[in-house]
């Protein structure tokens, strides 16, 4: 059983590794700051869960849809060849899904993103203005 969004806190992990894009009725929308790639984390705002099947009936419907709604969205921000979306959860335990937009000849491309080289920081106005056009496509504030 899932609790309550008042209990919710985010790891530590992911915290240091993105930026708030905003929030969705139910996951938090994270910007991996890893410039290589356009690459989104959604957190379910719910305590205590790693998995998928954790999710109440609900907010498993909820997580699908938001999934979807932040996929489309950044397929048509970037234009990207392939959209990768998973949940691995084996470095950071914390329910987290990933949605990356992937391109032919990315620095990781064909392979997965994970333990590919070093991420590089956004420069703060590209982040900036990546994180805007995200929240307008997204409708978010």
């Amino acid at each position: 059983m899932s609790a309550d969004s008042a209990d919710f806190h985010l790891d530590e992990r992911l915290a240091a590794d993105t930026l708030p894009v905003g929030e969705l009725p139910l996951c938090r929308v994270l910007l991996m700051n890893d410039a290589r790639y356009p690459w989104l984390i959604l957190v379910p705002r719910r305590a205590g869960l790693a998995e998928l099947i954790e999710l109440e009936t609900g907010d498993r419907v909820q997580a699908s849809a938001e999934t979807d709604r932040v996929s489309r969205a950044l397929k048509t921000l970037t234009g990207c060849d392939k959209l990768n979306v998973a949940a691995l959860g084996n470095m950071v335990r914390q329910l987290h899904i990933h949605v990356v937009a992937r391109f032919e000849g990315d620095a990781a491309w064909p392979a997965p993103v994970w333990g590919r080289g070093a991420a590089e920081a956004y420069v703060p106005e590209a982040a900036e203005l990546l994180i805007a056009r995200l929240r307008a496509a997204l409708e978010i504030e």
